[in-house]
């Protein structure tokens, strides 16, 4: 199933700039594998980050501007933990959001940070199963309390 199978996201009428991040309907939550260098863990968030913003529909906000005229990038409305889990927690929490419904997931798998072609990357991707996949780093977004039984008691990454 690829990432454009279902849409997951807000509609205009649920974007509410002026509510908490916790009322929002969804919840956005990036689990880092907590083996990682302080840079690799970084490199994964962010990019995994990006893949998540690319496909969720409604998640920036509007753009800022400051006092003196200045313009800046709208950032998440709704806001996103970054959490740590080991490679083995990882790798479940991963298989348990791509099989829910309404979830969005975007990972970065270990690999992506050992190849610089990205042709490469998507060649070596085809000769390694599901179940034998390393991810640096998953981004989900879905239901609030879906997203809550997924992550349990997770630390914020340190």
């Amino acid at each position: 199933m690829s990432e454009y199978d279902t849409a997951i996201g807000f509609a205009p009428e649920e974007i509410d700039f002026t509510a908490s991040t916790r009322s929002a309907r969804l919840k956005w939550v990036i689990v880092v594998n907590s083996d990682l260098p302080p840079g690799r863990a970084v490199n994964a968030a962010v990019c995994t980050a990006v893949a998540t913003a690319r496909g969720v529909t409604g998640l920036l906000g509007d753009e800022a501007v400051d006092a003196g005229g200045e313009h800046y990038t709208g950032l998440p409305w709704i806001g996103c933990s970054i959490l740590s889990a080991d490679a083995e927690k990882l790798r479940a929490i991963r298989a348990k959001a791509a099989a829910s419904p309404g979830c969005h997931v975007a990972d970065m798998p270990a690999v992506a940070q050992r190849i610089r072609v990205y042709t490469d990357f998507l060649a070596t991707m085809k000769e390694i199963p599901t179940e034998e996949m390393d991810y640096c780093a998953i981004g989900i977004v879905g239901p609030r309390n879906r997203i809550d039984k997924l992550v349990g008691k997770l630390p914020l990454m340190p």
